[in-house]
């Protein structure tokens, strides 16, 4: 697949977060995907990425980019940019925290095979997001 083909189907895997309809994530993702953002409790592989999406990844369907940078070379698609959405109020990261509005910046990264997504890795500002809605107090 070509390096401009691998980011659309990197586009609708991002849609996913927003429809939470799960259908498309089987035609999106290889068997054997690995997901090496999940949290250590959850499967890596493509059941675990389904399970956030269903649960956990609810709580983030006002997510949205903010600002955005895409580059896509052979296999992999890199997302570089600053997510923005409000936070309904819960446990995140294990800790409770309040409901508000934040903005953090973000890097996903994907290795895409035969158009399909078979690695992701995600860096993102989660102390930064958790100052911004008071769980964190600058030290």
């Amino acid at each position: 697949m070509s390096p401009q083909q691998n980011k659309i189907v990197v586009e609708r895997f991002d849609a996913l977060v927003h429809s939470g309809d799960l259908e498309q994530l089987d035609q999106l993702c290889t068997p054997d995907m690995v997901n090496h953002a999940l949290a250590p409790t959850r499967p890596a592989g493509l059941e675990g990425t389904r399970e956030f999406l269903a649960t956990a990844g609810r709580k983030l369907r006002s997510d949205r980019w903010q600002d955005l940078v895409v580059v896509a070379e052979n296999d992999r698609v890199v997302q570089h940019g600053v997510r923005c959405g409000h936070w309904p109020g819960g446990i995140f990261l294990g800790m409770q925290v309040p409901e508000g509005p934040y903005a953090r910046e973000v890097v996903f990264v994907y290795r895409l095979v035969d158009g399909r997504i078979a690695e992701r890795w995600a860096v993102r500002d989660d102390l930064g997001m958790m100052r911004q809605l008071g769980a964190l107090q600058p030290g």
